[in-house]
């Protein structure tokens, strides 16, 4: 059993190498986009959000795009322009997700969420938590208070100190940006799993465990997701559409715990088929030849 267990964790490593999980982001914005239902939830923050990042981005890059290119310039010669950028827009990241919260994003954030999860069919993942109006025509509209904590992302002091901490990462050449897209995207892929955990349950222990067995695919799916949100304007349209993608992907991972399951429990049944099958082989065998005449 303990060579299993081993196998199993070696193979999802392996799965999570290859793993698909970076077009999660990308999924989420394909699913908002042919399904209007969830229009409404994104009207009532998208606008005054995208002002937000608009201001916060025309300011940064007004008064610190050029000083950085200057500084950066040093190190990364004519590449200095593009690193200068990402890295304003890693600085606008950080600003804007200081800033969000007095918006509620993270209330329309479980919304988008649970939405996504009843879509799929999985709504009993979603009641325990939260008022349902089961007549609803759509799973938006299904929705209705919460009856106990509702977050999407828990704010991270300690993810933003690291994104500033990072920053620096950004001076070395060629491959500075991308080790530092890797690194954030690293630490904020876990959180937007963090719904999901609750919804289930799941101890700190066991919370743990499932993110280092999909630690890279947490990866992928988390400097995606960065990406996406350092996008000039379109970027609080993104921080909305990813929580459609990180449930679309908890969908997944739902139906592949069943298929396991699924696959067990017949593999179960046919052990107890070949059991009772030989049990009732030994009872018929008809009785060792014995020669009563010695």
């Amino acid at each position: 059993m303990a060579d299993q267990g081993r196998h199993h964790d070696t193979l999802t490593e392996i799965r999570d190498i290859v793993s698909t999980s970076w077009l999660y982001p990308f999924k989420g914005v394909y699913y908002f986009l042919t399904h209007r239902e969830f229009w409404p939830l994104f009207q009532r923050r998208l606008i005054p959000l995208t002002i937000l990042s608009v201001v916060v981005l025309g300011f940064l890059f007004t008064f610190a795009y050029l000083p950085q290119v200057a500084f950066l310039a040093i190190f990364h010669g004519p590449a200095a322009f593009f690193n200068a950028a990402i890295l304003v827009l890693g600085e606008g990241q950080i600003i804007i997700a200081l800033l969000f919260e007095a918006f509620l994003i993270d209330e329309t954030c479980v919304n988008v969420f649970d939405a996504t999860l009843i879509s799929r069919g999985y709504k009993d993942l979603v009641s325990p938590v939260r008022i349902l109006f089961h007549d609803a025509p759509n799973p938006v509209k299904m929705l209705g208070k919460p009856t106990a904590s509702a977050i999407y992302s828990p704010f991270s002091f300690r993810q933003i100190f690291e994104c500033i901490v990072f920053l620096p990462i950004n001076f070395i050449p060629i491959v500075g940006v991308f080790f530092y897209l890797l690194l954030t995207g690293a630490r904020g892929g876990p959180l937007h799993h963090y719904r999901y955990f609750k919804l289930r349950g799941c101890t700190r222990k066991e919370k743990k465990e499932e993110i280092r067995k999909r630690g890279w695919s947490y990866t992928w799916f988390g400097t995606v997701a960065l990406c996406l949100q350092l996008v000039p304007v379109l970027s609080m349209f993104f921080l909305l559409s990813t929580p459609i993608g990180s449930a679309l992907w908890a969908v997944n991972l739902e139906e592949q715990k069943k298929r396991v399951r699924d696959a067990d429990v017949s593999v179960q049944r046919e052990a107890h088929n070949q059991d009772i099958g030989q049990t009732v082989v030994d009872e018929e065998a008809p009785p060792p030849y014995t020669d009563d005449s010695l």
